[in-house]
């Protein structure tokens, strides 16, 4: 993926023939008021932190019709790609709204982003029906497309009628749809579980028994440091330097109890 480029700020300059405050953003000019005044610095700031959040001008916002549903991809994809991180690396999350807005693009990126509404939903997700993408699939795409029309609206590029308009589009129910559906991953068995450990290699193999005992995720068992484990009391506590629900401040705890100690 292309690094994301940061914007300049434009200057605040004299626009000498009208003895006025000016600033340039996206190619046109705001007026701000008497040069050097407090009022003209304000409105200066106002402008200038919307451009940087957005990379619109004033003029592109909310009540202007050509802003279409590719610029609030390209501006919402921007935003992901900074928000989707970890350890300052981008995660899968940011690739899966790429895919979305690729779905979205050849039917309607050229569109109003005003018009969008329920049943541009429903047509994008048809079309992914069409490509035999499965059920699961379709309704967590269509849940990233309502939370980047949301986005949107946080931003003030769309009304906030458009994220709710597109709320009333239910997911699609298993049997009630065309939508291709999958078998649910089930648990493996201990039989098969053990059957296995006995041709693994002997570190892989001990990491299946203290998944199995502990309960953690196998990431958890891939990245665990001693220096993440405390061993004070009888019972070992394992405290994840990441994990799944971190971003949500939460601190996820996996006691370590003798049997997986050994």
């Amino acid at each position: 993926m292309a690094n994301v480029v940061s914007l300049r700020p434009p200057k605040y300059r004299l626009h000498k023939a009208k003895d006025l405050a000016v600033v340039t953003i996206a190619g046109r000019d705001h007026y701000l008021g008497r040069y050097g005044s407090p009022e003209s610095h304000e409105k200066y700031r106002q402008l200038v932190g919307e451009y940087l959040l957005t990379g619109m001008g004033a003029e592109r916002r909310l009540t202007d019709a050509i802003v279409t549903v590719n610029e609030i991809m390209a501006a919402y994809l921007k935003h992901a790609q900074q928000y989707y991180r970890k350890r300052g690396v981008v995660t899968r999350e940011f690739g899966l709204i790429v895919q979305c807005c690729r779905a979205i693009r050849p039917i309607y990126g050229r569109s109003s982003a005003l018009d969008f509404g329920p049943l541009a939903l429903k047509t994008v997700r048809q079309a992914m029906i069409d490509k035999g993408h499965s059920r699961g699939y379709i309704n967590k795409n269509v849940d990233r497309i309502r939370r980047m029309f949301r986005w949107a609206a946080a931003e003030e590029l769309v009304p906030v009628t458009i994220p709710q308009a597109l709320e009333t589009v239910p997911g699609l129910r298993r049997g009630r749809s065309p939508a291709r559906e999958t078998e649910p991953v089930l648990p493996v068995d201990d039989r098969t579980v053990d059957a296995t450990v006995a041709f693994l290699p002997a570190v892989v193999a001990d990491m299946v028994r203290f998944q199995r005992l502990t309960g953690c995720r196998p990431s958890e068992v891939c990245c665990i440091r001693p220096m993440d484990v405390f061993r004070a009391d009888e019972v070992w506590i394992y405290r994840p330097q990441e994990h799944k629900t971190e971003h949500h401040d939460k601190c996820r705890t996996i006691a370590i109890g003798p049997k997986a100690q050994a």
